[in-house]
């Protein structure tokens, strides 16, 4: 199906795509990647009749450190965090993830900051995120606020961003020493049917686990109960309470039947890949 007519605004400043947006309100949206939006418009999903394209904004494409964050801005396309040499030195887990979103068509124009501005519920990004730590900052009318990641996802195509704000930088904290991260996901379609983020970490000499699984619910959930159950736990007595905890924690996972599987498949799903992904964070063989 062809697109609709539209027009297409192509701003050069930050200030004049927020302007071009209370002009025409409703009946326009911004437009970066567009991987997303296209399919939309397309499919008649959605309809609007300007498209306001961020491309030309400068300083939109920046990918860069500061202080003691990487700030990631609303241009950069999941290849290039995939291959960028600072995403490879500090999150190599998210360089990996980002190898693998979608197909090189996607990866190649597809934004992060689209992508999360779209949540797509199956996405793979948003629950590592916020394992890392991340929040995003959003320019609107009113000013600039910063919304943690945790925070951000309210539930499938939802987000905390008003139609009238832009999402202007992903701004994630830098690993602290001996922190380890893993990304783990499976699925047979071009989305996963579910997803698990990992992180291990020795603080004198206790060990300490963090885990958030995606792509099952309607936002990443926060696993507490795993993180509880292995509180202490030394990375070669995982065995002994891991599978019982992931088992327990999938058991309540609000999963549906979709065509991505049916909710107990996805559950077992969910399961495993606790497993595999808490054992890779901690660097224990098995977690393959």
């Amino acid at each position: 199906m062809r697109l609709a007519p539209f027009q297409l605004h192509r701003p050069t400043e930050l200030e004049a795509a927020l302007a071009l947006r209370e002009q025409f309100g409703d009946d326009s949206a911004y437009y970066a990647g567009g991987t997303e939006l296209l399919l939309a418009l397309k499919a008649r999903v959605l309809r609007y009749e300007h498209l306001i394209d961020l491309k030309r904004i400068a300083g939109f494409d920046r990918l860069a450190r500061d202080g003691n964050e990487l700030v990631i801005g609303p241009l950069v396309t999941h290849l290039r965090l995939a291959t960028d040499p600072l995403i490879r030195e500090f999150l190599p887990a998210y360089a990996k993830l980002s190898d693998n979103v979608g197909n090189i068509r996607v990866r190649a124009s597809g934004t992060l900051a689209g992508n999360l501005c779209f949540s797509e519920p199956h996405a793979d990004p948003p629950a590592l995120l916020c394992l890392l730590g991340a929040s995003v900052t959003l320019h609107g009318p009113d000013g600039r606020r910063s919304v943690p990641m945790a925070e951000f996802i309210l539930g499938p195509f939802t987000t905390a961003r008003a139609d009238d704000e832009i999402l202007t930088a992903i701004r994630v904290p830098l690993p602290t020493a001996g922190e380890q991260f893993c990304y783990r996901s499976f699925g047979h379609l071009e989305y996963p049917a579910v997803g698990v983020a990992a992180a291990y970490q020795s603080q004198a000499g206790a060990p300490r686990y963090r885990v958030w699984i995606g792509c099952i619910g309607d936002n990443p959930i926060h696993a507490e109960p795993v993180e509880a159950a292995l509180a202490g736990v030394p990375p070669q007595a995982l065995s002994d309470v891991l599978p019982q905890a992931a088992e327990a924690m999938a058991a309540e996972l609000p999963a549906s039947d979709d065509i991505y599987g049916s909710a107990d498949y996805k559950r077992h799903l969910a399961a495993v890949f606790i497993g595999r992904a808490v054992l890779d964070s901690a660097g224990v063989a098995g977690g393959r």
